[in-house]
């Protein structure tokens, strides 16, 4: 398989199990987010919630695209990391993944939800920032541009929640007569028909989102895992033929010939040349070139490194105030360059079906520890139906809208900090209860600093021994 050695193939094996184990864990570490509300307004009962969150979660991986999984991936500029030692991508993807799970066992077993998105972006920084400190290193180690964005949508997450929580809050009881929605809930009976169909659909919205969301970060990782140790396998997507790229390849030559270097920049001028020199490598792969068969293994991973150091040179130099094409070619250009990635950011179908069916499975195990947690110990008040249905609501929102613009989300932190707004506008903030929002907030504080470092030990503990 793969004409991999023996060894290397049990090795991949292990890190592909490994990855299902990532996402069984968060299966039943952030899921519990999206069951709580139901569970403990009586509107479900737990059995049929788990399953019930289980499906939509699967749905919501094969519904969801790969933008997500995209921007994980291109955290870790993985084309310059690996290198003809099969054992250096195996350290790689062995060390992020192992640390996201450590910690992710570890929140779950106290109790306290934890971000597995924190966790494994966390891993992923900590083993490129290992790298860099490598003597063969050369380069950024980190696409810190996509760290910064990634960084910036899980921070704004939670306090829009926590913010739009309450806003929503006072609207219904603003607007809603029936009070009956901001009452505890009877131990025993279920909320009205009404009420009940609306905590049904967020839970739904929820865990489809989460899937949508969550997922990508599973397949994110999986293609981590497949371009770091069989890079010439799963460079390129197979279901297209990397031939058909020469025409786009000709647009984006021809709108580069029209480019005048005597405008430009000192700076802008070395990105132009080094645009010319990828379009000229990448000329030199298919020159000759008939039919599919005739491109070596070998070169399917130079196509990949080719048009991304093509894509990210074109963001540059299309962001020059001095640069002199007009809006018609830059337009021709983007759409170029846009199709030249169409064979680089893909996902094999049966990646989606061993991330949802992971996810999908871990949901219906060890859910009660975060339920409790979420329904009971973040204020000092039973959840309200209304306090469930507002949460999850902006919950949903808030992870379907960074799905859409390809931004990872942590479930657990947007749906916990919106429980917490819900909390705080029935009461205020003596409703929160203390202790475990300190250890909500300190979980949040310390996720990412100590996957870094659990990750970056781990890289260069196996990079030492493999």
């Amino acid at each position: 398989m793969f004409g991999l050695e023996p060894q290397v193939l049990l090795l991949l094996m292990i890190c592909l199990v490994a990855a299902c184990a990532f996402e069984f864990v968060n299966g039943f570490h952030d899921t519990a987010n999206a069951v709580a509300t139901v569970i403990y307004t009586n509107t479900l009962r737990p059995w049929v919630a788990v399953i019930w969150s289980a499906f939509w979660n699967f749905i919501g991986v094969f519904a969801g695209g790969i933008a997500v999984a995209m921007g994980i991936v291109y955290l870790l500029p993985v084309e310059s990391l690996v290198d003809q030692n099969v054992y250096h991508g195996i350290a790689m993807v062995g060390a992020l993944i192992l640390s996201a799970i450590i910690w992710n066992v570890g929140t779950w077993y106290y109790g306290i939800p934890a971000s597995s998105s924190h966790a494994l972006i966390g891993s992923i920084l900590g083993v490129g920032i290992a790298f860099s400190l490598l003597p063969e290193s050369s380069g950024a180690a980190v696409n810190w541009s996509k760290a910064g964005e990634t960084g910036v949508a899980l921070l704004v997450g939670p306090l829009f929640g926590f913010t739009l929580t309450i806003l929503l809050m006072f609207v219904l009881r603003r607007f809603v007569r029936n009070k009956a929605i901001f009452r505890e809930p009877h131990k025993r009976k279920p909320p009205p028909l009404w009420i009940r169909l609306i905590l049904i659909v967020t839970c739904t919205l929820v865990s489809f989102f989460h899937g949508s969301n969550d997922g990508q970060k599973g397949v994110g990782l999986i293609m981590l895992i497949l371009i770091g140790i069989v890079p010439t396998f799963f460079a390129l997507n197979d279901d297209l033929n990397p031939l058909d790229m020469r025409a786009s390849l000709a647009r984006v030559e021809q709108v580069v010939q029209k480019v005048d270097p005597a405008a430009l920049s000192a700076d802008d001028r070395k990105t132009l040349v080094d645009i010319q020199t990828q379009t000229a490598a990448l000329d030199r792969v298919f020159v000759g070139k008939t039919s599919v068969r005739e491109l070596p293994q070998n070169a399917r991973f130079e196509i990949r490194k080719a048009i991304l150091l093509l894509d990210n040179r074109t963001k540059k130099l299309l962001g020059s105030e001095r640069l002199t094409l007009s809006s018609s070619d830059q337009k021709t250009y983007r759409e170029g360059i846009t199709d030249l990635r169409t064979y680089t950011d893909y996902a094999p179908w049966w990646v989606l079906l061993m991330v949802s069916t992971s996810l999908g499975l871990g949901t219906m195990v060890g859910w009660q520890r975060i339920v409790k947690t979420i329904g009971e110990r973040i204020g000092k008040e039973h959840l309200t139906y209304a306090q469930g249905a507002s949460s999850e609501l902006v919950a949903a929102t808030m992870i379907g809208v960074s799905t859409a613009i390809g931004l990872p989300s942590s479930t657990t932190h947007v749906l916990s900090s919106a429980i917490a707004g819900s909390m705080v506008a029935n009461r205020g903030v003596k409703n929160l209860n203390p202790q475990m929002v300190r250890n909500i907030a300190l979980a949040w504080v310390l996720t990412l600093p100590v996957t870094m470092v659990l990750s970056g030990g781990l890289f260069l503990f196996f990079r030492a021994i493999l």
